[in-house]
Formats: structure tokens, C-alpha cells, sequence
């Protein structure tokens, strides 16, 4: 009986053996397609970093326009809107005349 327990056994360690071989042979294979996939992405990838280039090449100018536009602007309105000091003078005086 414990001879033929054995021989069972054995029998079963050879078909693990096996199944565990096949599977370690698909996830290779898989493992190298996925490889392949990810290379080609890559690759597409890197043809896209050109154009991702010069988008922010021309983002990053136009924020310079835009700052130097908008400096330029609050500098004109900033000196439109602030009195100057002959009128202020001229107020004081005019309240003391009278």
C-alpha cells in the first residue's frame, strides 16, 4: 500500500512538474509580447515628445507677451488714474483762498 502511495506521488510531482514548466513557457512568451507593446508605445510616444515641444515652446512665449502686454497696460492705467502733483497743489491752494 505505502509502495503504491509513492509511486502516486511521484506521479503527481512529474505532472506538476510539467503544468508548472507549460506555464512558466506562456508567461515568457507573454511577458516578451508585452515587452514588444510597450517598446512600440515608446516609440510613439517619443515621436509625440517633438510636438509637445513646441506647444510649450509657444505656450511659453505667448505667457511673455501676455505679461509684458498686461505690465504695460497697468503701468498706462496706473499713470492715468494717479493725480498728479500740480493738482494737488492747486487743491491746497484753492482750499486756502478760500
Amino acid at each position: 500500500m505505502s509502495e503504491s502511495l509513492v509511486i502516486i506521488i511521484y506521479a503527481l510531482l512529474i505532472v506538476f512538474l510539467i503544468i508548472a514548466i507549460i506555464i512558466g513557457v506562456k508567461v515568457l512568451i507573454t511577458l516578451n509580447k508585452v515587452n514588444d507593446l510597450i517598446d512600440d508605445a515608446t516609440e510613439k510616444l517619443s515621436a509625440l515628445d517633438k510636438l509637445f515641444d513646441v506647444i510649450n515652446f509657444a505656450t511659453d512665449r505667448m505667457s511673455m507677451v501676455t505679461e509684458v502686454v498686461i505690465g504695460f497696460l497697468t503701468n498706462g492705467l496706473g499713470k492715468l488714474f494717479k493725480p498728479s502733483r500740480k493738482s494737488k497743489k492747486s487743491k491746497k491752494e484753492d482750499e486756502e483762498d478760500e
